[in-house]
């Protein structure tokens, strides 16, 4: 029994992992930019507060 993968093999396993990686980013990065935006909203909220 040989212990080699085809090419095709190789090359679908790097593209699900490629695709599995950018779907990733993109989650993460948009859950970032929400927490963000959150952090300046309640930012905003105690300074209008101090300004009065």
């Amino acid at each position: 029994m040989s212990s080699y993968i085809f090419f095709d093999d190789a090359l679908r396993i790097l593209v699900n992992a490629f695709l599995a990686s950018v779907f990733l980013l993109i989650a993460v990065s948009g859950i970032g930019l929400a927490i963000i935006e959150t952090i300046e909203k309640s930012g905003d909220r105690v300074d209008t507060k101090r300004l009065n």
